[in-house]
């Protein structure tokens, strides 16, 4: 009896510091991320900005249609409610091209993206 109360106070004492433990990034970028596009060519808007999230180098949003990835060298490929973009992060910053359509006529431009 004596060993079942040692085992289940260890088991207790791992358990909570598991969850007392800070979580760790899987992914050197991941975090929130502050990004702005800009349109270059088309009828899209001017610009926009959105807050999006990395995990585990999966990138989401609330309420957007988003898929996409950023590799362990900072490389970004997304779709983002069917815009597509791509480019580079490095450290708490990063840039690239995007490219969609608003009514059916293509625009494109560039975005940036920091950090937060």
């Amino acid at each position: 009896m004596r060993l079942a109360r040692i085992a289940a106070f260890c088991a207790v004492s791992v358990f909570t510091a598991a969850l007392a433990a800070p979580a760790v990034a899987q992914t050197p970028y991941d975090g929130n991320w502050q990004v702005t596009i800009v349109t270059k060519t088309g009828s899209c808007e001017p610009t926009a900005s959105s807050t999006l999230t990395v995990a585990d180098g999966k990138i989401t949003a609330p309420g957007a249609n988003v898929s996409g990835t950023i590799g362990s060298g900072g490389l970004v490929k997304v779709s983002i409610n069917g815009a597509y973009a791509n480019g580079q992060l490095s450290g708490n910053a990063g840039s690239g091209k995007w490219n969609g359509a608003s009514a059916g006529i293509p625009c494109s431009g560039r975005w940036e993206a920091s950090r937060q």
